[in-house]
């Protein structure tokens, strides 16, 4: 593959790093159960797109 080709895939990646890192931190500074529960089912959203290591521990 060109570098041109893989330019669009690498943004996606780390679009999606960036906004995993952020709903992460959110998460962790939630106060009550229906933020944690939203937050949550964004996480989850974004790791159906993204296999691998689970994004909710």
């Amino acid at each position: 593959m060109s570098a041109p080709s893989r330019r669009p895939e690498i943004r996606r990646r780390r679009t999606r790093h960036h906004k995993i890192t952020i709903l992460r931190k959110r998460l962790t500074a939630a106060q009550n159960d229906g933020e944690r529960s939203r937050i949550t089912a964004k996480l989850h959203k974004l790791s159906i797109a993204s296999p691998g290591q689970p994004l909710v521990k």
